[in-house]
């Protein structure tokens, strides 16, 4: 069983803008994450800990300048937080192990899919692509991803 962790080195190999987002709590511009127009098949993990968050299958456009996903790959890997920062109502998504922020959940998805819509920073993610998942160890999520036609 794979364990993960935040580590001192992992923090260490963080960019600025994934340190500002993941450990500070920041939010990346809209339109500007480098994760936003990727829809290739794969895993999204995080950068930190490396768990496994989101499936490329629970990925969608909705708009709204961040990546966007129906659901988590597995839910015992994300917690969700209440946060009243910005004079709002918000839920905070974190990696349960990492403890890196991710971004906010928000009831307003495709209901035909849940109706969530997890609004994620591209700067708190590292995608593995399917044909790598194997080799990095995340070959049980193998059947959470899509097949290319």
């Amino acid at each position: 069983m794979t364990i993960y962790q935040k580590s001192p080195d992992a923090i260490a190999k963080l960019t600025p803008e994934q340190y500002r987002v993941t450990q500070e709590n920041g939010t990346e511009r809209p339109g500007t994450g480098e994760l936003l127009d990727n829809f290739a098949p794969g895993i999204y993990v995080d950068v930190v800990s490396g768990e496994p968050l989101f499936a490329s299958s629970a990925k969608y456009e909705s708009g709204c300048g961040w990546p966007s996903f129906t659901k988590t790959i597995n839910p015992v890997n994300v917690t969700e937080l209440s946060d009243t920062t910005l004079g709002m109502r918000r839920v905070e998504v974190r990696s349960t192990h990492g403890d890196s922020h991710l971004g906010h959940v928000f009831p307003d998805g495709p209901r035909e899919q849940g109706g969530l819509r997890y609004c994620i920073n591209s700067a708190s993610l590292r995608f593995v692509p399917k044909e790598k998942m194997r080799d990095e160890g995340y070959q049980d999520y193998l059947d959470q991803v899509e097949d290319i036609s």
